[in-house]
């Protein structure tokens, strides 16, 4: 071959200039010259391709060069292809239905889809939204009021032995009525309330099911998203919790609803399915429920208040529902009731349903509604029992008030059939023995309630919470708070003491042996040393019942005595907020504290009778505390409902404080006030209570196995204040040593007969003795009684130097539970505290025997509405 016919070197550039020399030579016809055949080094990089090795390869023909350019042949094998850079082979072979990401693109268009591939998608996803849309508009079926009446069943309680106690539900409570019977008044106050354009739209509010659905997915409020037509829909044929599901089924039946029936009818079926509340399902039914008289016959005003219950029934019943929430006071409901009503009146009249003749008269008076009825089977007892185990399930689970009234469940309670029946006999025993209205006026008015805690676990085993629904009496006694407990209230004070001591002893715990004064109308001093100042700047005095001059006496006398002075006194030094924390966490709710005054020590606090039991339950069972319950299991469908695990066991108090405040209460039955318990005949603790004004008597004890609770009082039914029992049962002043403490020692001997008495674990010794200021010097041993201590009681010596009154300085005044708040005064005068009598007078015959008497407020829980032992802060 000559010279001149040789092809120059080719440039050096791997795959790309392989496949440049493989159509060259094509082209030419020529046959490529095999690689290294020269030997010149550009031949080692020519059309071959490199291994994984990293080894040179040499072709063996045209057509082996051509393969391996068409498989990406380069400098790394399967890295390029012909005419594209390194990263990605040549198209597959088999065409994809998705392309992506795109095989024939570089850098960022790689990863952007098509025009063809979005076009196609939207198209598959919104048909699959249509067939999804056909095929649910298919399946669904047009509901009625009817179906629902269908679907309403029984709520079915059980005593705690497993027997049934009671069956009540919704179906007890409805009855459907035509169009022509519904008040055109009553149809209009419902659209102009709820759904302005109901004649006009189609049923469905798209954007209100995407503000519910948002609501939804934040946790929020999803009411408001719904047009009639699908209230009506959910009412009748679906179940009320708010899901995303169930929202979306509800738009497809509405949507067929609104082609299928007519707007009457969807507004009928609207009001004969809607909740009202009170057990009342339909418009018939809630008229006769809180009017007494047939649908037809309701006023534009009655109709415009019936609506405003579709608010919700919890907070716009004038008869309040604090059990439920305790914000839902029969005040507060009487006010969100009174506005809304007024509201719904003047949407009436600004849409012409209403004349100007028509709306003048309407709004001229609240048509205030009647009061609770008896519904068939809630009498006696029952009534109030299935009301806690109520109120105990709506506030312990996830269901509405609405949903648990249509019925289907079956609640399992702690109450105990014979115990309950035992605390009902007792009462009415002792009531018939003292109570008797017909004679005597100021017997009128008079009423118990009560409540049975089993220590160490807080299962309510026991209630009596009044007269009954049948006779009028719907607030549970038992479970409203409002009746201050007196020096009840002492315990806690003592126990803060032991626990924590003073601002004197350093954190070091106080002994029951400590000694204060006890002398009738005495100053009380800040921790300064400075006097309690009233809001005139002048020195506020505590005071006694008796006048007696029992001179610097040991807590445990105290106790034994209900004198008051040493306990308030007691209070300011260990701090009331130390005595509030103890008081909490022995099961008081916080909510029902009174203002942290000086007087908070005496009992001017408004627990419920069950919170009281519990909290006194914790003394019982060595300083542990359960918070109280009354339902062990709920079950709907055969399923059961999360939520309802038996309470944890906590330990409240050190078992040292327990166990020496349970000796000193044992002295109050065996020597104190409360001598009436001793014909229980078995070991027991306890402490009487009685307010100011004798406005209330409390006697609260226990043994290992029970803790109950008995209160007693007088309330005014229409202002429902309390009032004074001076004079009531033909006595001065009624005491908690007295029927309440019999009324407790009736229902003990019932409840605990066949029982074992185990007695009380043994009090060690505690704390160090740490008298009040002003007390004889030295102080006696622990060795020395108190017999040899108070025959020759001590007059009160002068104050020492630092104890001298301030000059008087601007009083402060403590908000409610600001504990953190020095106590100068909110009492606004004098107080009597809270002293009890019915037991010893100490061998000082010639003198009055103490009694009790205590700070109290007017008002009860059916007023401020603070929920009793369900109320308050997610405990």
């Amino acid at each position: 071959m000559s010279e001149h016919r040789r092809k120059p070197p080719q440039p050096q550039g791997g795959g790309r200039a392989a496949a440049r020399r493989g159509q060259s030579g094509s082209s030419s016809g020529r046959r490529a010259a095999p690689r290294g055949a020269t030997g010149s080094p550009s031949h080692s990089l020519g059309t071959g391709s490199r291994g994984s090795g990293g080894e040179d390869h040499t072709y063996g023909s045209r057509a082996e060069a051509r393969r391996a350019a068409q498989r990406g042949g380069g400098r790394r094998a399967g890295s390029a292809g012909p005419g594209r850079g390194r990263g990605r082979g040549a198209p597959p072979g088999k065409k994809r239905i998705i392309d992506y990401p795109r095989f024939d693109k570089d850098g960022w268009r790689r990863w952007t889809p098509s025009w063809r591939l979005v076009s196609g998608l939207c198209i598959a996803f919104f048909g699959s939204l249509v067939a999804v849309a056909g095929i649910g508009y298919a399946l669904v079926s047009v509901p009625d009021e009817g179906h629902a009446a269908a679907l309403s069943q029984n709520n079915v309680y059980y005593w705690a032995d497993g027997d049934q106690m009671v069956a009540t539900g919704a179906g007890q409570n409805r009855q459907n009525v035509t169009i022509d019977r519904i008040p055109e008044a009553m149809q209009w106050a419902v659209i102009s309330a709820e759904n302005k354009s109901f004649y006009q739209d189609s049923g469905v509010d798209p954007m209100g099911i995407a503000r519910a659905l948002g609501n939804m997915v934040r946790g929020g409020d999803t009411q408001g998203g719904s047009t009639i037509t699908q209230q009506f829909v959910k009412n009748t044929y679906l179940s009320q919790e708010q899901t995303v599901s169930r929202k979306f089924k509800e738009m497809f039946i509405s949507i067929k609803v609104g082609t299928k029936l007519s707007k009457r009818e969807i507004l009928q079926g609207y009001l004969n399915t809607s909740y009202y509340g009170r057990g009342a399902y339909g418009i018939q039914a809630a008229a006769q429920t809180y009017y007494g008289k047939d649908a037809v016959k309701l006023t534009p005003s009655e109709c415009a208040f019936l609506a405003a219950l579709l608010k919700g029934p919890t907070y716009y019943d004038p008869a309040g529902n604090e059990g439920l929430d305790s914000s839902a006071t029969k005040k507060a409901n009487r006010e969100r009731s009174e506005e809304r009503w007024g509201w719904i009146l003047e949407q009436m009249h600004a849409d012409d349903h209403l004349s100007d003749a028509e709306y003048q008269k309407a709004t001229a008076e609240y048509p205030m509604p009647q009061g609770r009825k008896a519904t068939k089977g809630m009498t006696g007892q029952i009534s109030y029992l299935v009301d806690t185990a109520k109120r105990y399930v709506l506030k312990n689970s996830d269901i509405t008030e609405a949903q648990f009234d249509q019925g289907g469940y079956q609640i399992h309670t702690t109450f105990e059939k014979d115990k309950v029946e035992a605390l009902s006999q007792a009462v009415k025993k002792i009531e018939k023995e003292k109570i008797d209205p017909e004679k005597r006026e100021l017997d009128k008015h008079v009423q118990f309630g009560a409540a049975s805690v089993r220590p160490n676990d807080g299962a309510i085993v026991a209630l009596y919470g009044g007269a009954g629904f049948e006779n009028g009496h719907f607030n549970n006694n038992a479970d409203t708070s409002g009746v201050p407990v007196g020096s009840t209230w002492k315990p806690f004070v003592l126990a803060a003491a032991m626990q924590h001591g003073t601002y004197k002893t350093n954190g070091v715990g106080l002994s029951p042996l400590s000694k204060y004064n006890g002398d009738d109308h005495l100053k009380i001093r800040n921790n300064d040393g400075s006097f309690v100042l009233k809001k005139d700047n002048t020195p506020f005095f505590q005071e006694n019942e008796s006048d007696r001059p029992w001179g610097y006496i040991t807590l445990h006398k105290a106790m034994e005595q209900s004198v008051n002075t040493p306990f308030v006194q007691l209070g300011m030094d260990v701090g009331m907020k130390n005595v509030a924390d103890v008081a909490e966490k022995s099961g008081i709710l916080r909510d029902t504290f009174a203002v942290p005054n000086a007087s908070f020590a005496l009992g001017t606090s408004t627990p419920s009778a069950i919170r009281m039991a519990d909290a006194y339950a914790t003394f019982a069972a060595s300083g542990k505390q359960a918070d109280p319950y009354s339902v062990t299991a709920v079950k709907f469908s055969g399923a059961e409902v999360p939520g309802f695990q038996k309470p944890r066991v906590k330990q409240a108090m050190p078992e040292k404080v327990a166990h020496n405040v349970t000796e000193v209460l044992e002295n109050v039955i065996q020597n104190g006030t409360a001598k009436n318990a001793l014909e229980l005949g078995r070991t027991a603790a306890g402490k009487t209570g009685t307010t100011d004004e004798n406005k209330s008597a409390w006697f609260v004890g226990y043994t290992q196995q029970l803790s109950t609770s008995v209160a007693m009082f007088r309330e005014d039914p229409k202002s429902a204040k309390l009032l004074s029992m001076n004079g009531t049962a033909g006595a001065d002043s009624i005491h908690g040593g007295d029927i309440p403490t019999q009324v407790w020692t009736e229902y003990m001997k019932v409840a605990l007969k066949g029982e074992p008495d185990p007695g009380f674990p043994e009090a060690e010794e505690i704390g160090q003795i740490a008298d009040g200021i002003g007390a004889p010097s030295p102080t006696p041993t622990a060795t020395e009684t108190e017999e040899e201590v108070e025959e020759t009681p001590s007059a009160s010596p002068s104050p020492i130097e630092t104890e001298t009154t301030p000059t008087p300085t601007e009083s402060t005044t403590c908000e409610p539970f600001d504990f953190n708040c020095e106590d100068d005064d909110s009492t606004g005068g004098t107080d009597t505290g809270g002293t009890d009598t019915g037991g010893t007078d100490g061998g000082a015959s010639s003198s009055p025997a103490p009694t009790e008497s205590g700070d109290t407020g007017d008002s009860r829980g059916n007023e401020n509405g603070n929920g009793g032992f369900f109320g308050g802060p997610t405990d």
